[in-house]
């Protein structure tokens, strides 16, 4: 049965655990989260020594699984085997490993929960058993978020920590670490130990605590290019040439690139009110008014050359069409074109 991560957690939290789970997709985030709550909530600590099982699938196979699965539990209501990188199981998808999980997952033992952990790719759906896993087991799959994503999942981390952050910060998180959900939950984990009592994470904490600079980050390159403010900006790419692991250019080049994009829609909405530009572009409203100001600072012409030079300087990044020149150098000329 296909159900969402978010689902599987609340379950998870209610005590509710089923026979087998089969977690798989591109987002690992999720299926450790899930996993990782398996491992350690589902027993009680004196019971795991003899009722936890847990295997790498480059390291075992589906028959072995399948002798764990089918033990009973030690004085424990329940035993637990985990499968980790199950993608790695040499005969996952041959017809003697089939036949094994066939046999298993129709029939699965109650008292058994067992878990897959197939990270980075999915089974075939039209496939026996693709089928076999989404009639009768929990089927996870992952998918990463897309940028644009990012910080609304970001304020909903910290909402359900009861904490708020603001729409600005999490934008600042979401563009420095980029679409990596483990390490952004890990940042934030780290952030909110920091913060203690604190009920609000505004830009000011992100800076301090999480190592972004307030002032030269490509937001503020951004506001510097839309307010046309040559100074400002070639302050902000001398910044990024000095720090360039905290400053990569391809996430630079991702981000203005999105950021032109979304004025292009803005351009080409006819509906310009708030409400609307929020849903078309898939920003925060509070974002909205960024974007109605840089597209009057950015015609639509000026616009879409701006993306053509930010797609060249994607190819110099990779290359092409370049002879020895640095992620600084690139930077340096994509702004001075986009700005002139």
């Amino acid at each position: 049965m296909a159900a969402s991560a978010e689902d599987v957690l609340k379950d998870l939290r209610a005590n509710k655990f089923a026979p087998v789970y089969f977690l798989q997709g591109d987002e690992p985030y999720y299926i450790d989260a899930i996993s990782e709550y398996i491992e350690k909530k589902c027993l009680q600590e004196h019971e795991r020594s003899f009722n936890q099982t847990v295997v790498y699938g480059k390291d075992t196979n589906v028959s072995t699984v399948m002798q764990y699965a089918k033990k009973f539990p030690m004085m424990a209501e329940r035993q637990v085997v985990i499968v980790k990188e199950a993608q790695d199981l040499p005969d996952l998808a041959k017809e003697a490993g089939e036949k094994l999980l066939t046999s298993y997952i129709q029939n699965p033992l109650p008292s058994t929960v067992l878990v897959f952990c197939h990270k980075y790719k999915t089974l075939d759906g039209r496939k026996a058993l693709g089928k076999l896993f989404d009639k009768h087991a929990v089927l996870v799959t992952t998918k990463k978020l897309y940028d644009n994503q990012l910080p609304d999942w970001i304020q909903k981390f910290f909402q359900e920590k009861g904490i708020k952050i603001t729409p600005r910060a999490a934008g600042m998180v979401a563009d420095y670490i980029g679409n990596d959900l483990s390490r952004i939950a890990n940042e934030s984990e780290k952030l909110l130990i920091n913060l203690k009592d604190k009920r609000e994470v505004d830009e000011s904490h992100i800076e301090k605590f999480v190592g972004i600079s307030k002032e030269y980050n490509v937001f503020e390159l951004q506001k510097a290019l839309v307010a046309r403010d040559p100074l400002k900006a070639h302050r902000i790419v001398d910044y990024f040439e000095a720090n360039p692991k905290n400053n990569p250019l391809i996430p630079t080049l991702a981000s203005l690139f999105g950021f032109f994009t979304k004025i292009l829609l803005v351009h080409g909405s006819d509906d310009k009110s708030d409400t609307n530009l929020a849903k078309v572009l898939q920003v925060h409203p509070f974002f909205v008014k960024d974007y109605t100001q840089a597209a009057r600072s950015y015609p639509l012409p000026k616009a879409m050359s701006a993306i053509h030079h930010i797609h060249l300087a994607d190819l110099q990044s990779k290359g092409i069409q370049v002879g020895a020149v640095s992620e600084g150098q690139i930077l340096k000329e994509l702004v001075y074109k986009i700005m002139h």
